[in-house]
């Protein structure tokens, strides 16, 4: 028996649900253009300022990337403090063990990008700007001391002016603390 003899009308299958997907790349005004670099510079400046004049190592190489996140997408999960710092720090710390542990080889700095990435998703603390942190610390090979000044200060700082800086320009940041 067909399907419109029991009152059953066939319907033509929907799509199945799928991830968002922009129709176009974003694009964005003078305004919030200006706003966006002049944080940029704001927050860069900061940390150049403190390393260059005071002497307090507080730039990472990493940290480039994270500026333009915390200003051009200050509402994103991976912008907020949670993921700014603890993503930095997890990151570099894994770093840290395991050039300690393993050594200096290909496997042993893979290993310790994919145990970084694994360790943010897990505490929920997802920044991919410090994903590069593991790189730099296997490229500088530098002591545990790295792991305080600059990756955790050098977070903080950014957070920190971040934070008034968005504040004086009447942007929310953050959207959450935890």
């Amino acid at each position: 028996m067909s399907e419109q003899a029991f009152g059953v009308v066939a319907r033509p299958s929907e799509p199945a649900p799928t991830a968002h997907q922009p129709s176009q790349a974003p694009s964005y005004g003078l305004r919030t253009g200006i706003v966006a670099c002049a944080g940029v510079f704001t927050i860069i400046g900061v940390l150049a300022l403190g390393t260059y004049n005071l002497g307090w190592l507080l730039l990472l190489g990493s940290f480039g990337s994270t500026a333009v996140m915390m200003f051009t997408f200050p509402e994103l999960h991976f912008s907020q403090p949670r993921s700014v710092i603890g993503g930095h720090f997890i990151c570099t710390a894994v770093g840290l063990a395991a050039l300690a542990l393993l050594g200096p080889s290909w496997w042993s700095l893979a290993t310790a990008a994919a145990v970084s990435a694994a360790l943010m998703m897990l505490t929920r603390c997802m920044h991919p700007p410090a994903g590069s942190n593991p790189i730099i610390v296997f490229l500088a090979a530098p002591h545990w001391g790295f792991l305080f000044f600059p990756t955790l200060a050098g977070a903080i700082t950014m957070v920190v002016v971040a934070v008034i800086y968005h504040r004086a320009t009447r942007r929310v940041y953050p959207t959450y603390w935890y």
